[in-house]
């Protein structure tokens, strides 16, 4: 019998439930260290937070009401508070996921924050060997995955995204455009954004998405002198970084990046 519920306390608040506490924090921090080393939207104090939190909710529901269970009266569904933490982590996850034109962000942040949630909630439910291999199983996600993704076959028909900076009027826009037909891979679009704060920088700010036929041809008044990030959208059978590779030797360009083949980033 415990002394605790005769008096009208709630059980639940021994060295064991700290340890499931002090296990979520610490599964929790791992995660959210590796996103903030990568410098994410989301970081350590966020994922923290949300996989300690979630283990709090859960004891609470465990043992919050352990004071007025009274036999054959009164009686409650620990899972219940689960529930809504699913929920409820949704409106979190929601909020780092946005959109930029065709560019999809913040999915792979919003999915982990939500596997934190489900860490604390395995460690707040008595379940340490399943939050530690779920834990585990986020940095082989994370750390292995990418490499699989790069090797694995692809569609000619897949689009993927290449972001170029080059220095505006020495013809690298042909130039660009020239390689990649050349390397055999189909150009969808072009969008090009001009850096105003950028020094020697431009008077006009925004962004100019061109046909094709306007990036190769051009206009009759020539561009201010600049830094210009050309973004393409390129379909083809061939090796995109291979692709890169090549863009990157053309003479007026400064980086060269390889996006996602679906057009979604991180």
């Amino acid at each position: 019998m415990d002394f605790r519920s005769l008096l009208g306390e709630p059980t639940g608040q021994g060295w064991v439930q700290l340890a499931e506490l002090a296990l979520a924090f610490v599964l929790s921090a791992s995660i959210g260290l590796e996103r903030e080393m990568r410098q994410k939207s989301a970081g350590l104090r966020t994922y923290t937070l949300v996989g300690f939190s979630s283990a709090l909710v859960m004891l609470v529901s465990k043992y919050g009401f352990t004071d007025i269970l009274e036999s054959g009266r009164i009686v409650l569904d620990p899972s219940r508070i689960a529930a809504q933490i699913v929920s409820g982590i949704g409106f979190i996850g929601g909020g780092l996921i946005f959109v930029r034109k065709d560019i999809v962000r913040g999915l792979t942040t919003a999915a982990t924050v939500w596997l934190t949630a489900t860490v604390g909630m395995a460690c707040g439910a008595g379940l340490p060997i399943l939050a530690i291999a779920v834990t585990f199983g986020h940095f082989i996600v994370i750390a292995v995955f990418p490499a699989i993704e790069r090797r694995l076959p692809k569609s000619r028909w897949a689009p993927s995204s290449l972001q170029i900076s080059y220095q505006e009027g020495r013809g690298v826009l042909r130039e660009v455009l020239a390689c990649c037909t050349g390397s055999e891979f189909a150009v969808s679009r072009v969008q090009v954004e001009r850096d105003p704060t950028h020094e020697g920088g431009f008077a006009r700010t925004g962004e100019d998405t061109l046909s094709l036929e306007e990036a190769v041809g051009g206009g009759s008044t020539p561009p201010p002198k600049g830094i210009v990030t050309l973004r393409v959208e390129v379909r083809g059978a061939k090796s995109v970084a291979r692709l890169a590779e090549r863009l990157s030797e053309i003479p007026g360009v400064t980086s060269v990046q390889v996006g996602d083949g679906n057009l979604i980033t991180d």
